[in-house]
């Protein structure tokens, strides 16, 4: 199998990634915007709701989770290759309310051919609300027409 690199396929397909990624239909159904996209990272906001509230009146634990989950999603898919999330652990610190502007923002630790290991962060404002650490198994697949590439194009490490 080819070595593609994935540094030029971010680089030239990064429209139609960053795309793809901000029209994810869970994320825009409740509210998330894709804010930045670069090689393994992510970041993207979400105002908190009514409907999005628990019974004690602060952000379900599951639009934290969710949030986290899309900016992890879209900073390993950042290189146009397939990747699927294997594991994530989600500690939450503190609570946000309705009104609140939440920002998850993902970066990648460590990255192989097949596996790759992120580090994401969400808050409001200057506070910290939820860590969470996450894997992801990369198929060999890409999701941008890569196979148009030449070899003399630079694609080819």
């Amino acid at each position: 199998m080819k070595k593609i690199n994935e540094r030029k396929v971010h680089e030239t397909f990064y429209g139609e990634i960053y795309s793809i990624l901000e029209q994810e239909p869970y994320a825009k159904h409740i509210g998330m915007k894709l804010e930045s996209l670069g090689e393994g990272t992510a970041a993207a906001t979400l105002e908190v709701q009514k409907h999005m509230l628990n019974t004690h009146g602060t952000v379900h634990g599951a639009i934290l989770f969710s949030l986290a989950d899309y900016v992890f999603a879209s900073a390993s898919n950042s290189y146009g290759k397939t990747a699927m999330g294997l594991t994530t652990t989600m500690n939450f610190m503190s609570p946000a309310r309705e009104g609140d502007i939440l920002r998850a923002e993902a970066v990648e630790e460590k990255r192989s051919n097949r596996l790759a290991w992120y580090k994401i962060k969400v808050s409001c404002e200057d506070e910290l609300l939820a860590t969470m650490d996450a894997t992801v198994y990369r198929k060999n697949e890409f999701f941008v027409p890569v196979e148009q590439m030449e070899e003399e194009s630079g694609f080819k490490k």
